[in-house]
């Protein structure tokens, strides 16, 4: 088994690191360790065609706008997002929030 330490590389790639295909050799999963600063806004959640995922605030409350509204997604809780879903991610806090996206393959599709 290998250990990756994803909070450093999160934080050498200004805020997010994707754990997956290049990492992992496997197109069947991946991850998302994101580092949401205070006061940070609109970073955008969008799985894309072929793919689902699952978020997960892990440290603090995230604030979500939609196309259907806003709303703060505490921490611990979780929220499925389709391939055809997007959205945008805040921090309205003065801590720094770790969040977390478990993704995966929907469908069958084409990687470029």
């Amino acid at each position: 088994m290998k250990t990756f330490e994803i909070e450093k590389l999160a934080n050498e790639q200004g805020g997010e690191y994707v754990l997956g295909m290049k990492d992992l050799h496997t197109h069947a999963c991946y991850m998302v360790y994101g580092v949401l600063q205070p006061n940070e806004k609109d970073r955008l959640v969008k799985p894309g065609e072929g793919h689902e995922e699952i978020l997960v605030p892990v440290t603090g409350p995230v604030h979500v706008t939609a196309e259907k509204g806003d709303y703060i997604l505490e921490k611990g809780n979780a929220v499925h997002v389709k391939e055809d879903q997007s959205f945008f991610i805040s921090n309205k806090t003065d801590q720094v929030i770790v969040y977390v996206l478990a993704g995966g393959h929907c469908r069958e599709h084409h990687h470029h």
